[in-house]
C-alpha cells in the first residue's frame, strides 16, 4: 500500500498520496504539450482558465523561440477512476542542451521521471544526456512514446533505440523493465497498447502510469529537518524566494532554521511565508510535510543548493554536481559613437551587476572580472545569447566578442570539448553536407537511411559548432534537422577555417543613402538599409572576396546640371541580410564585437578607425617576424 500524506488546507482537510515527477526529453519532442493535457484533463481547472498552448511557458522568449529555457513545476490534484485523491507535483524541464543546468537541479525533486521520445525521431542527444542525469540519482523513467499520431512514427523501432540507450548506460535491471506509454500529446490520447487508442481520446492511462510507477517520496516526518532549494525566483513585493523539496521532517511557517550553504556554513534565521505549489499558483501554508515540494519567502542570503536545516542538527543535504562551462565570451561596455542613446544601463558597474545577479539563478553560468571586461562562461551559444536577449530587453547597452571554447591543458596536451552532433537531411543532399563538415574537423560515428533521409551522427569540435547552423540551413534549403550536445574533452584536432569573406566596414558616421549603397551593389551583401544611422568602424556588409575593404554609405548623389538617360530610373536594392543576435555572435572575427542595445544589433571592428587597425596589424606583423 502507498503511503498517505495529510495535506491540510484552509478550509478542509483531504487525504492525498504524492507522486514527484519529472518530464525529461530532447528538444522539441513535446514536454510542455504533454503537460498541457495533463493540466486540462485532471478535472481540476476550468476551461477558461488554461487559454492557449505550452502553458508553462510563460517567459516571453520561450514563447517567441518555441522552446523551454527555465524549468518550472505546477501541482495536479487528481482522483483515479477509483475515487482515491493524488497530488502529482509536475517538473517541466527543458530540453536544449544549453540549459542542461537546469535540469540537472531540478531533477533533485522528483521520485521519476517521464522519458519522452518522438515517434519518428527516436533517441537523440539530448534524450542521452537528461535520461544519464536521472539514471546518475536513482530515478527511473516512465517510456511514453510522444507523436503518435506522425504518418511516419516508428514506435517498435523507437522502443528498441530506448533500451538500447539504457543498457548502455548501465541501467539495473528495474530500470530497463520499464512501462511504455503511447500518445499523442497534441491530440491529447495516450494508452498503454500501441494499436489500441482510447475511443474517448482520453491521457487517463498516463495518469495511472505515473501513480502506479513512480516511487512515493520517502516520508520520515519525525526525523530532523532537511529541505533542499534547487530554483530561485524573485517577486518585487516579496523579494527573493526558495524552492525547494524537504526531504526529512517537517517545514513550518515561522519556524527557527538553520540555512547551511555548500561549504557547510550555516547561520541561524526564520521562515517567512510559506507556500505549497496549487495547480499554476502558489497557496500559503502553514507547514509542508516530508516528501512535498515548497516555495518559502524571508530567508536572508540564500543561494541554489543550500540546505534548510534544523538549528540543532543543521546537517546539510548533497549538492547536485554541475557540468563545466564550454565556451566563453567577453562583455564589456558599449564604447561605440551611439553609447546611451537607446539603453539605461551603460556603465561597466551597471553590467558588473547584473551578471551578479544572474549568478545567483543561473549555477551554470561563470563570470570572471578582468580590467574593465568580463569574461563570462556558459554551456554554449545560446546559453549565452538568452542572458544578452534578456539584458538587451531589461534596457542594457554592451559589446560583447566573439565565443571561444574553453580548452583544458593536461600532461602537456591540449584538450578541446567535443561535441556530438546529429543531423538529419535528404539524402540528395547528403554529400554537401559531408563537404562542409569535413572542413570542420568532424568524424562520422553512424549513418541510418530513413526512408527520402539520412540520419547522420558525427564527433566534432565545439569550435566548428559556431556559425555551423546557418550555413547548414543555406546548404540544404532549410531542410536540414540539427542537435548537438556536449561529448567528451579530447585532444586538439587542428586549425578550422573561419569566415570565408571580408566584410565592408564604414568609413563615415551619418545616416545610409539609397545612393551610396546602390553603387556598393555589386560588391558584396549589405547589412543596413537607406536612413540607418551608421558609424565610422561599423561592419555595414559581407565582401564577395576575402579581404576587409572600407566604404562610404552615407555619400550623397552628386548635384550636377548634367542629365543622363537613366535620370528618371528607381533605383532598385536587393534586401538587407537580416542579423539575430545569434547569427551576429556566429558571424564576427576575433578583432570584431557585437554592440547590443534595447533597439539595436550591430557588428563592427574593436577598432573603429582605420589607421587604428592598420597599426595593429603592422604590430602583429612585427611580433610574428620576430
Amino acid at each position: 500500500m502507498c503511503s498517505v500524506f495529510q495535506i491540510v488546507s484552509e478550509t478542509s482537510s483531504f487525504c492525498y498520496n504524492i507522486r514527484n515527477v519529472a518530464i525529461i526529453a530532447h528538444v522539441d519532442h513535446g514536454k510542455t504539450t504533454l503537460v498541457d493535457q495533463l493540466l486540462r484533463q485532471s478535472g481540476q481547472f476550468r476551461h477558461n482558465e488554461l487559454a492557449g498552448e505550452c502553458i508553462l511557458d510563460s517567459n516571453p522568449l520561450e514563447r517567441e523561440r518555441g522552446i523551454t529555457i527555465l524549468a518550472k513545476n505546477c501541482s495536479i490534484d487528481y482522483t483515479d477512476r477509483n475515487g482515491e485523491h493524488f497530488r502529482i507535483n509536475i517538473i517541466d524541464t527543458p530540453g536544449h542542451a544549453d540549459f542542461s543546468g537546469e535540469v540537472e537541479r531540478v531533477l533533485k525533486m522528483a521520485d521519476g521521471v517521464l522519458l519522452l521520445v518522438d515517434a519518428f525521431e527516436g533517441v537523440m542527444p539530448q534524450t542521452r544526456y537528461v535520461l544519464s542525469k536521472a539514471l546518475a540519482i536513482g530515478l527511473t523513467p516512465i517510456v511514453v512514446i510522444n507523436k503518435m499520431d506522425r504518418s511516419d512514427a516508428s514506435p517498435n523501432q523507437v522502443l528498441n533505440q530506448v533500451f538500447d540507450l539504457l543498457v548502455d548506460l548501465d541501467a539495473d535491471d528495474y530500470a530497463l523493465d520499464f512501462p511504455t506509454i503511447y500518445a499523442s500529446a497534441r491530440e491529447g490520447w495516450a494508452t498503454t497498447e500501441q494499436n489500441n487508442r482510447p475511443k474517448d481520446a482520453n491521457i487517463h492511462a498516463l495518469f495511472d502510469a505515473i501513480i502506479q510507477h513512480v516511487p512515493v517520496p520517502a516520508h520520515n516526518q519525525t526525523a530532523p529537518l532537511q529541505a533542499l532549494i534547487t530554483t530561485l525566483d524573485y517577486n518585487e513585493y516579496t523579494g527573493r524566494i526558495g524552492i525547494g523539496r524537504v526531504f526529512a521532517g517537517t517545514l513550518k511557517s515561522g519556524q527557527d532554521i538553520a540555512l547551511v550553504n555548500r561549504n557547510s556554513n550555516g547561520t541561524r534565521q526564520r521562515i517567512g511565508q510559506l507556500l505549497r505549489f496549487e495547480g499554476l499558483g502558489r497557496k500559503e501554508v502553514d507547514h509542508i510535510d516530508a516528501g512535498d515540494l515548497f516555495a518559502v519567502v524571508g530567508l536572508e542570503k540564500f543561494e541554489i543548493g543550500d540546505t534548510i536545516a534544523d538549528p540543532d542538527q543543521p546537517t546539510p543535504l548533497p549538492s547536485v554536481p554541475l557540468d563545466e562551462p564550454t565556451l566563453h565570451m567577453i562583455f564589456r561596455i558599449n564604447d561605440g559613437p551611439f553609447t546611451g542613446k537607446e539603453g539605461r544601463y551603460v556603465t561597466n558597474r551597471q553590467i558588473g551587476e547584473r551578471l551578479q545577479r544572474e549568478l545567483k539563478s543561473n549555477i551554470s553560468l561563470r563570470m570572471e572580472s578582468r580590467d574593465d571586461e568580463f569574461l563570462v562562461s556558459g554551456r554554449g551559444l545560446l546559453h549565452l545569447s538568452i542572458l544578452l536577449e534578456n539584458m538587451r530587453r531589461e534596457g542594457y547597452e554592451l559589446a560583447v566578442g566573439k565565443p571561444q571554447v574553453i580548452c583544458r591543458h593536461e600532461n602537456g596536451q591540449t584538450l578541446e570539448p567535443i561535441e556530438l552532433l546529429v543531423i538529419d537531411v535528404p539524402a540528395v543532399i547528403m554529400g554537401t553536407i559531408l563537404e562542409l563538415l569535413g572542413d570542420r574537423r568532424a568524424i562520422m560515428v553512424r549513418m541510418d537511411n530513413r526512408g527520402s533521409r539520412v540520419h547522420m551522427e558525427f564527433e566534432i569540435p565545439a569550435r566548428g559548432i559556431i556559425g555551423l547552423r546557418s550555413r547548414l540551413l543555406m546548404a540544404t534549403q532549410g531542410e536540414a534537422i540539427i542537435h548537438h550536445r556536449f561529448h567528451e574533452y579530447a585532444l586538439w584536432r587542428g586549425e578550422i577555417q573561419g569566415r570565408t569573406n571580408g566584410v565592408m566596414i564604414a568609413t563615415h558616421t551619418g545616416q545610409v543613402t539609397t545612393y551610396a549603397l546602390g553603387q556598393l551593389a555589386d560588391r558584396g551583401t549589405m547589412f543596413v538599409k537607406p536612413s540607418e544611422q551608421v558609424y565610422e568602424g561599423q561592419i555595414v556588409g559581407e565582401h564577395s572576396k576575402q579581404r576587409d575593404i572600407p566604404v562610404n554609405v552615407i555619400r550623397p548623389k552628386p548635384m550636377t546640371n548634367m542629365r543622363a538617360s537613366t535620370k528618371d530610373e528607381t533605383v532598385s536594392l536587393k534586401a538587407p541580410k537580416s542579423l539575430t543576435l545569434e547569427t551576429a555572435l556566429e558571424y564576427i572575427e576575433d578583432d570584431e564585437l557585437v554592440e547590443i542595445t534595447p533597439a539595436s544589433i550591430r557588428m563592427r571592428k574593436y577598432r573603429l578607425k582605420e589607421i587604428d587597425r592598420r597599426r595593429q596589424i603592422r604590430k602583429l606583423a612585427a611580433s610574428q617576424s620576430q
